[in-house]
Protein backbone atom coordinates (compact mmCIF):
# COMPACT_ATOMS: atom_id res chain seq x y z
CA UNK A 1 0.00 0.00 0.00
CA UNK A 2 1.42 3.38 -0.82
CA UNK A 3 0.97 4.72 3.14
CA UNK A 4 2.71 1.96 3.85
CA UNK A 5 5.80 2.37 1.55
CA UNK A 6 5.70 6.32 2.53
CA UNK A 7 5.92 5.06 6.35
CA UNK A 8 9.11 3.33 5.33
CA UNK A 9 10.60 6.33 4.40
CA UNK A 10 9.79 8.02 7.34
CA UNK A 11 11.04 5.23 9.77
CA UNK A 12 13.59 6.60 12.38
CA UNK A 13 14.93 4.41 14.78
CA UNK A 14 14.31 5.28 18.62
CA UNK A 15 17.94 5.42 19.49
CA UNK A 16 17.90 8.44 16.51
CA UNK A 17 15.10 10.02 18.11
CA UNK A 18 15.97 9.30 22.05
CA UNK A 19 19.48 11.45 20.92
CA UNK A 20 17.48 14.38 19.60
CA UNK A 21 15.92 14.73 23.36
CA UNK A 22 13.12 13.52 25.18
CA UNK A 23 10.81 16.14 23.13
CA UNK A 24 11.54 14.77 20.39
CA UNK A 25 10.59 11.30 21.30
CA UNK A 26 7.10 12.50 22.51
CA UNK A 27 6.41 14.32 19.10
CA UNK A 28 8.15 11.32 17.07
CA UNK A 29 6.25 8.53 18.83
CA UNK A 30 2.72 10.34 20.28
CA UNK A 31 -0.16 10.51 17.45
CA UNK A 32 -1.60 6.81 16.76
CA UNK A 33 -4.48 7.07 19.76
CA UNK A 34 -5.26 10.86 18.82
CA UNK A 35 -6.04 9.25 15.60
CA UNK A 36 -8.11 6.59 16.73
CA UNK A 37 -9.90 8.47 19.54
CA UNK A 38 -11.28 10.51 16.83
CA UNK A 39 -13.45 7.32 16.82
CA UNK A 40 -14.20 7.86 20.22
CA UNK A 41 -15.62 11.33 19.47
CA UNK A 42 -17.62 10.96 16.35
CA UNK A 43 -21.02 12.01 15.87
CA UNK A 44 -22.31 8.73 17.38
CA UNK A 45 -21.13 9.82 20.69
CA UNK A 46 -23.18 13.09 20.38
CA UNK A 47 -26.31 11.20 19.90
CA UNK A 48 -26.52 8.82 22.53
CA UNK A 49 -24.59 10.70 25.06
CA UNK A 50 -27.17 13.85 24.57
CA UNK A 51 -30.20 11.21 24.54
CA UNK A 52 -28.44 9.50 27.76
CA UNK A 53 -28.08 12.76 29.83
CA UNK A 54 -31.38 14.21 28.43
CA UNK A 55 -33.47 11.22 29.49
CA UNK A 56 -31.36 9.82 32.80
CA UNK A 57 -29.56 12.70 34.06
CA UNK A 58 -26.12 11.78 35.63
CA UNK A 59 -27.60 8.22 35.77
CA UNK A 60 -25.42 6.62 32.99
CA UNK A 61 -22.17 8.56 34.04
CA UNK A 62 -20.56 5.15 35.07
CA UNK A 63 -21.44 3.83 31.27
CA UNK A 64 -19.03 6.56 29.66
CA UNK A 65 -16.26 6.12 32.57
CA UNK A 66 -16.43 2.56 31.91
CA UNK A 67 -16.46 2.28 28.47
CA UNK A 68 -13.51 5.03 28.28
CA UNK A 69 -11.46 2.66 30.74
CA UNK A 70 -12.30 -0.35 28.42
CA UNK A 71 -11.22 1.72 25.16
CA UNK A 72 -7.81 2.64 26.64
CA UNK A 73 -7.26 -0.99 27.34
CA UNK A 74 -8.26 -2.14 23.98
CA UNK A 75 -6.63 0.24 21.85
CA UNK A 76 -3.08 -0.41 24.01
CA UNK A 77 -3.31 -3.84 23.06
CA UNK A 78 -4.35 -3.04 19.37
CA UNK A 79 -1.82 -0.51 19.23
CA UNK A 80 1.03 -3.29 20.48
CA UNK A 81 0.20 -5.77 18.41
CA UNK A 82 1.46 -3.48 15.33
CA UNK A 83 4.29 -2.60 17.71
CA UNK A 84 4.92 -6.73 18.14
CA UNK A 85 4.64 -8.29 14.90
CA UNK A 86 4.49 -5.09 12.15
CA UNK A 87 0.86 -6.42 10.85
CA UNK A 88 -1.89 -5.04 11.49
CA UNK A 89 -4.67 -7.32 13.88
CA UNK A 90 -6.81 -8.16 10.51
CA UNK A 91 -3.53 -9.42 8.67
CA UNK A 92 -2.76 -12.14 12.14
CA UNK A 93 -6.13 -12.90 11.86
CA UNK A 94 -5.38 -13.94 7.97
CA UNK A 95 -2.28 -15.65 8.92
CA UNK A 96 -3.45 -17.86 11.59
CA UNK A 97 -6.90 -18.76 11.31
CA UNK A 98 -9.04 -20.24 8.30
CA UNK A 99 -9.73 -18.75 5.27
CA UNK A 100 -13.74 -19.46 6.12
CA UNK A 101 -13.15 -17.63 9.47
CA UNK A 102 -11.70 -14.31 8.16
CA UNK A 103 -14.54 -14.37 4.95
CA UNK A 104 -17.02 -14.34 8.17
CA UNK A 105 -14.87 -11.18 10.14
CA UNK A 106 -14.26 -9.18 6.76
CA UNK A 107 -18.09 -9.58 6.30
CA UNK A 108 -19.05 -8.46 9.44
CA UNK A 109 -16.52 -5.71 9.45
CA UNK A 110 -18.10 -4.29 6.49
CA UNK A 111 -21.52 -4.39 8.33
CA UNK A 112 -19.64 -2.63 10.58
CA UNK A 113 -18.06 0.35 8.39
CA UNK A 114 -21.38 0.83 6.43
CA UNK A 115 -22.85 1.90 10.41
CA UNK A 116 -19.85 3.88 10.96
CA UNK A 117 -20.21 5.81 7.78
CA UNK A 118 -24.20 6.38 8.68
CA UNK A 119 -22.93 7.82 12.09
CA UNK A 120 -20.27 9.77 10.63
CA UNK A 121 -21.58 11.05 7.47
CA UNK A 122 -25.35 12.17 9.07
CA UNK A 123 -23.36 13.84 11.74
CA UNK A 124 -21.35 15.73 9.31
CA UNK A 125 -23.98 16.55 7.48
CA UNK A 126 -25.98 17.89 10.14
CA UNK A 127 -23.53 20.00 11.47
CA UNK A 128 -22.63 21.48 7.74
CA UNK A 129 -26.60 22.28 7.86
CA UNK A 130 -26.59 23.32 11.22
CA UNK A 131 -23.33 25.67 10.42
CA UNK A 132 -24.04 26.77 6.88
CA UNK A 133 -27.72 26.15 5.92
CA UNK A 134 -26.37 22.87 3.53
CA UNK A 135 -29.17 20.55 2.89
CA UNK A 136 -28.01 17.16 4.22
CA UNK A 137 -27.94 15.08 1.04
CA UNK A 138 -24.97 18.24 -0.47
CA UNK A 139 -23.76 18.01 2.92
CA UNK A 140 -23.34 14.33 2.90
CA UNK A 141 -21.82 14.37 -0.74
CA UNK A 142 -19.72 17.44 1.03
CA UNK A 143 -18.23 15.40 3.88
CA UNK A 144 -17.09 12.83 1.66
CA UNK A 145 -14.97 14.38 -0.42
CA UNK A 146 -13.39 16.58 2.40
CA UNK A 147 -12.42 13.18 3.80
CA UNK A 148 -10.75 12.46 0.03
CA UNK A 149 -8.93 15.41 0.83
CA UNK A 150 -7.57 14.97 4.25
CA UNK A 151 -6.59 11.35 3.79
CA UNK A 152 -4.50 12.39 0.56
CA UNK A 153 -2.43 14.00 3.25
CA UNK A 154 -1.05 10.78 4.18
CA UNK A 155 0.62 10.54 0.89
CA UNK A 156 2.85 13.01 2.11
CA UNK A 157 3.80 11.70 5.36
CA UNK A 158 1.90 10.07 8.42
CA UNK A 159 2.55 13.20 10.28
CA UNK A 160 0.69 15.39 7.80
CA UNK A 161 -2.35 13.59 8.20
CA UNK A 162 -1.94 13.29 12.10
CA UNK A 163 -1.69 16.82 12.38
CA UNK A 164 -4.92 17.58 10.44
CA UNK A 165 -6.92 15.47 12.29
CA UNK A 166 -5.18 16.06 15.95
CA UNK A 167 -6.37 19.70 15.11
CA UNK A 168 -10.17 18.64 14.02
CA UNK A 169 -9.74 16.91 17.88
CA UNK A 170 -8.53 20.38 19.03
CA UNK A 171 -11.70 22.32 17.33
CA UNK A 172 -13.79 19.59 18.94
CA UNK A 173 -12.59 19.58 22.32
CA UNK A 174 -12.53 23.47 22.93
CA UNK A 175 -16.14 23.44 21.69
CA UNK A 176 -17.54 21.67 24.13
CA UNK A 177 -15.21 22.85 26.85
CA UNK A 178 -16.64 26.26 25.92
CA UNK A 179 -20.53 24.81 26.30
CA UNK A 180 -19.68 23.14 29.34
CA UNK A 181 -18.96 26.46 31.12
CA UNK A 182 -21.08 28.17 29.43
CA UNK A 183 -24.07 26.33 30.40
CA UNK A 184 -23.20 25.90 33.89
CA UNK A 185 -25.53 24.31 36.57
CA UNK A 186 -23.59 21.44 36.79
CA UNK A 187 -25.05 18.89 40.10
CA UNK A 188 -21.39 17.74 40.91
CA UNK A 189 -22.76 15.15 43.77
CA UNK A 190 -25.96 13.70 41.39
CA UNK A 191 -22.58 13.61 38.72
CA UNK A 192 -20.54 11.47 41.62
CA UNK A 193 -23.45 9.44 42.54
CA UNK A 194 -23.73 8.44 38.61
CA UNK A 195 -20.28 6.55 38.92
CA UNK A 196 -22.99 3.51 40.92
CA UNK A 197 -23.92 1.44 37.96
CA UNK A 198 -27.78 1.43 37.63
CA UNK A 199 -29.51 0.22 34.59
CA UNK A 200 -32.67 0.67 35.87
CA UNK A 201 -35.63 3.08 33.84
CA UNK A 202 -37.19 3.06 30.51
CA UNK A 203 -34.50 2.80 27.50
CA UNK A 204 -30.99 2.44 29.82
CA UNK A 205 -30.36 -0.71 28.44
CA UNK A 206 -30.29 0.37 24.92
CA UNK A 207 -28.87 3.45 25.50
CA UNK A 208 -26.32 1.52 27.40
CA UNK A 209 -25.25 -0.52 24.85
CA UNK A 210 -25.54 2.57 22.39
CA UNK A 211 -22.51 4.17 24.69
CA UNK A 212 -19.90 1.20 24.44
CA UNK A 213 -20.74 0.58 21.08
CA UNK A 214 -20.21 4.55 20.00
CA UNK A 215 -17.07 4.24 22.30
CA UNK A 216 -15.30 0.49 21.91
CA UNK A 217 -15.26 0.90 18.18
CA UNK A 218 -14.46 -2.10 16.43
CA UNK A 219 -12.97 -0.38 13.25
CA UNK A 220 -10.29 1.32 14.97
CA UNK A 221 -9.49 -1.92 17.12
CA UNK A 222 -8.33 -3.10 13.49
CA UNK A 223 -6.59 0.42 12.69
CA UNK A 224 -4.29 1.57 15.16
CA UNK A 225 -2.62 -1.75 15.04
CA UNK A 226 -2.39 -0.89 11.07
CA UNK A 227 -1.20 2.67 12.29
CA UNK A 228 1.65 1.51 14.29
CA UNK A 229 3.64 -0.85 12.19
CA UNK A 230 6.81 0.37 9.95
CA UNK A 231 6.48 3.90 12.37
CA UNK A 232 9.17 4.01 14.53
CA UNK A 233 12.57 1.46 13.86
CA UNK A 234 13.35 -0.61 17.32
CA UNK A 235 16.84 -2.20 17.28
CA UNK A 236 17.31 -3.53 20.79
CA UNK A 237 14.80 -5.14 23.32
CA UNK A 238 15.37 -2.08 25.27
CA UNK A 239 14.12 0.11 22.52
CA UNK A 240 11.34 -1.92 21.90
CA UNK A 241 10.32 -1.42 25.41
CA UNK A 242 10.29 2.70 25.10
CA UNK A 243 7.84 2.13 22.22
CA UNK A 244 5.45 0.39 24.39
CA UNK A 245 5.89 2.55 27.15
CA UNK A 246 5.20 5.63 24.93
CA UNK A 247 2.42 3.77 23.11
CA UNK A 248 0.86 3.15 26.50
CA UNK A 249 0.64 7.22 27.66
CA UNK A 250 -0.33 7.87 23.65
CA UNK A 251 -3.28 5.61 24.78
CA UNK A 252 -3.95 7.06 28.26
CA UNK A 253 -3.99 10.84 27.01
CA UNK A 254 -5.56 10.98 23.47
CA UNK A 255 -8.12 8.19 24.95
CA UNK A 256 -8.42 9.93 28.59
CA UNK A 257 -8.69 13.36 26.62
CA UNK A 258 -11.82 11.58 24.44
CA UNK A 259 -13.44 10.41 27.44
CA UNK A 260 -13.67 13.65 29.57
CA UNK A 261 -15.62 15.04 26.21
CA UNK A 262 -17.98 12.42 25.78
CA UNK A 263 -18.36 12.88 29.86
CA UNK A 264 -19.14 16.60 28.81
CA UNK A 265 -21.89 15.91 26.61
CA UNK A 266 -23.83 14.11 28.99
CA UNK A 267 -23.18 16.14 31.89
CA UNK A 268 -24.44 19.39 29.53
CA UNK A 269 -27.31 17.13 28.44
CA UNK A 270 -28.54 16.74 32.09
CA UNK A 271 -27.57 20.23 33.32
CA UNK A 272 -29.81 21.82 31.36
CA UNK A 273 -32.49 19.28 29.69
CA UNK A 274 -33.12 16.35 32.15
CA UNK A 275 -33.19 19.20 35.03
CA UNK A 276 -35.71 21.69 33.26
CA UNK A 277 -38.00 18.22 33.00
CA UNK A 278 -37.18 17.87 29.01
CA UNK A 279 -36.24 14.32 29.22
CA UNK A 280 -36.33 13.58 25.01
CA UNK A 281 -33.90 15.84 23.62
CA UNK A 282 -32.17 13.73 21.43
CA UNK A 283 -32.29 14.72 17.96
CA UNK A 284 -28.89 17.05 17.17
CA UNK A 285 -30.88 19.97 15.50
CA UNK A 286 -32.89 20.07 18.43
CA UNK A 287 -30.03 20.01 20.94
CA UNK A 288 -28.35 22.96 18.52
CA UNK A 289 -31.90 24.84 19.13
CA UNK A 290 -32.51 24.66 23.05
CA UNK A 291 -28.81 25.45 23.29
CA UNK A 292 -29.10 28.78 21.16
CA UNK A 293 -32.61 29.01 23.28
CA UNK A 294 -31.20 28.27 26.92
CA UNK A 295 -27.77 29.20 26.33
CA UNK A 296 -26.89 31.05 23.91
CA UNK A 297 -25.78 31.50 20.43
CA UNK A 298 -22.04 31.26 20.95
CA UNK A 299 -23.10 27.70 22.58
CA UNK A 300 -25.04 26.43 19.68
CA UNK A 301 -22.46 27.75 17.56
CA UNK A 302 -19.91 25.80 19.05
CA UNK A 303 -21.77 22.27 19.13
CA UNK A 304 -22.46 23.21 15.75
CA UNK A 305 -18.59 23.44 14.49
CA UNK A 306 -17.43 20.64 17.49
CA UNK A 307 -20.10 18.12 15.36
CA UNK A 308 -18.95 19.52 12.11
CA UNK A 309 -15.38 18.70 13.00
CA UNK A 310 -16.04 15.65 14.70
CA UNK A 311 -18.00 14.13 11.24
CA UNK A 312 -15.31 14.99 8.75
CA UNK A 313 -12.60 13.84 11.03
CA UNK A 314 -14.22 10.49 11.56
CA UNK A 315 -15.08 10.01 7.79
CA UNK A 316 -11.32 10.71 7.17
CA UNK A 317 -10.71 7.55 9.98
CA UNK A 318 -13.53 5.46 8.77
CA UNK A 319 -12.32 5.01 5.36
CA UNK A 320 -8.52 4.84 5.97
CA UNK A 321 -9.68 1.58 8.65
CA UNK A 322 -12.02 0.12 5.98
CA UNK A 323 -8.97 0.09 3.41
CA UNK A 324 -6.86 -1.75 6.75
CA UNK A 325 -9.89 -4.22 7.40
CA UNK A 326 -9.96 -5.20 3.24
CA UNK A 327 -6.21 -5.70 2.87
CA UNK A 328 -5.99 -7.60 5.94
CA UNK A 329 -8.43 -10.15 6.21
CA UNK A 330 -8.73 -11.05 2.27
CA UNK A 331 -5.57 -9.63 0.46
CA UNK A 332 -7.65 -7.51 -1.64
CA UNK A 333 -7.03 -3.83 -2.45
CA UNK A 334 -9.65 -1.86 -4.24
CA UNK A 335 -9.33 1.81 -5.90
CA UNK A 336 -9.78 4.20 -2.28
CA UNK A 337 -12.78 6.16 -4.18
CA UNK A 338 -14.95 2.62 -4.96
CA UNK A 339 -13.67 1.15 -1.33
CA UNK A 340 -15.37 4.99 -0.09
CA UNK A 341 -18.43 4.46 -2.35
CA UNK A 342 -19.73 1.44 -1.27
CA UNK A 343 -19.83 2.05 2.60
CA UNK A 344 -20.98 5.44 2.33
CA UNK A 345 -24.09 4.26 0.12
CA UNK A 346 -26.45 3.96 3.20
CA UNK A 347 -25.74 6.64 4.72
CA UNK A 348 -26.28 8.70 1.70
CA UNK A 349 -29.20 6.90 1.21
CA UNK A 350 -30.49 7.82 4.68
CA UNK A 351 -29.35 11.24 3.92
CA UNK A 352 -31.81 11.38 0.33
CA UNK A 353 -35.23 9.82 1.57
CA UNK A 354 -35.41 11.69 4.81
CA UNK A 355 -35.14 9.46 7.74
CA UNK A 356 -34.97 10.99 11.36
CA UNK A 357 -31.50 11.45 11.39
CA UNK A 358 -30.68 11.29 15.04
CA UNK A 359 -32.45 7.92 15.47
CA UNK A 360 -30.28 6.26 12.93
CA UNK A 361 -27.22 7.14 14.82
CA UNK A 362 -28.26 5.72 17.58
CA UNK A 363 -29.54 2.87 15.89
CA UNK A 364 -26.17 2.80 14.50
CA UNK A 365 -24.57 2.74 17.84
CA UNK A 366 -25.98 -0.45 18.46
CA UNK A 367 -24.82 -2.56 15.06
CA UNK A 368 -21.94 -0.97 15.89
CA UNK A 369 -21.68 -2.97 19.59
CA UNK A 370 -22.61 -6.21 18.35
CA UNK A 371 -19.90 -5.73 15.73
CA UNK A 372 -17.24 -5.60 19.17
CA UNK A 373 -16.65 -8.92 20.25
CA UNK A 374 -15.33 -9.92 16.68
CA UNK A 375 -12.49 -7.88 17.06
CA UNK A 376 -11.77 -8.17 20.54
CA UNK A 377 -12.05 -11.86 20.60
CA UNK A 378 -9.09 -12.30 18.22
CA UNK A 379 -7.44 -9.43 19.81
CA UNK A 380 -6.94 -10.99 22.94
CA UNK A 381 -7.00 -14.62 21.71
CA UNK A 382 -3.46 -13.15 19.51
CA UNK A 383 -1.95 -10.66 22.04
CA UNK A 384 -1.65 -13.95 25.04
CA UNK A 385 0.23 -15.89 22.09
CA UNK A 386 3.91 -15.36 22.75
CA UNK A 387 4.74 -17.17 19.11
CA UNK A 388 3.05 -13.96 17.42
CA UNK A 389 3.83 -11.31 20.43
CA UNK A 390 7.57 -12.06 21.35
CA UNK A 391 8.73 -10.27 24.38
CA UNK A 392 5.89 -8.17 24.39
CA UNK A 393 3.57 -10.79 24.92
CA UNK A 394 0.21 -9.59 27.52
CA UNK A 395 1.19 -10.42 31.24
CA UNK A 396 -1.22 -12.87 32.96
CA UNK A 397 -3.19 -9.61 34.42
CA UNK A 398 -3.63 -7.74 30.92
CA UNK A 399 -4.86 -11.23 29.65
CA UNK A 400 -7.88 -11.38 32.81
CA UNK A 401 -8.66 -7.98 32.36
CA UNK A 402 -9.11 -7.91 28.09
CA UNK A 403 -11.50 -11.18 28.79
CA UNK A 404 -13.48 -9.70 31.14
CA UNK A 405 -13.91 -6.08 28.86
CA UNK A 406 -14.89 -8.84 26.00
CA UNK A 407 -17.57 -10.72 28.49
CA UNK A 408 -19.24 -7.23 29.49
CA UNK A 409 -19.83 -5.87 26.33
CA UNK A 410 -21.25 -9.35 25.72
CA UNK A 411 -23.37 -9.66 28.34
CA UNK A 412 -24.55 -6.15 27.67
CA UNK A 413 -25.39 -6.98 23.99
CA UNK A 414 -27.52 -10.01 25.64
CA UNK A 415 -29.07 -7.55 28.09
CA UNK A 416 -30.25 -5.77 25.13
CA UNK A 417 -31.74 -8.33 23.15
CA UNK A 418 -33.46 -9.39 26.25
CA UNK A 419 -34.93 -6.28 27.27
CA UNK A 420 -36.01 -5.96 23.64
CA UNK A 421 -37.41 -9.06 23.55
CA UNK A 422 -39.57 -8.36 26.87
CA UNK A 423 -40.81 -5.29 25.68
CA UNK A 424 -42.38 -6.74 22.33
CA UNK A 425 -43.99 -9.47 24.91
CA UNK A 426 -45.49 -6.83 27.03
Amino acid sequence: MATIRDQQRETHSVSDLRSKGRWRVITALFGPAFVASVAYIDPGNFATNFAAGSGHGYQLVWVIVMANLMAIVVQYLSSKVGLATGRSLPELCRDNYPRRTNVMLWLQAEVVAMATDLAEFIGAAIGLYLVFGIPLLPAGIITATVAFAILALEQRGYRKFELAIIAMLAFVGAGFVYVFFAAGQQDYRALIGGLIPDLGGNGAAALTVGIVGATVMPHVVYLHSALQRNRVRADTAADRQVLLRYNKWDCIVGLGLAGVVNLSMLCIAAALFHSAGMTDVSDLDEVHAQLAAMVGGGAALAFAIALMASGLSSASVGTQAGQVVMAGFMNWRVPLFLRRAITMAPALVILAIGVNASEALVISQIVLSFGIPFALVPLLLLTRKHSVMGDMVNRRGTTIAMAAITLVITGLNLYLLYDFGSGLLH
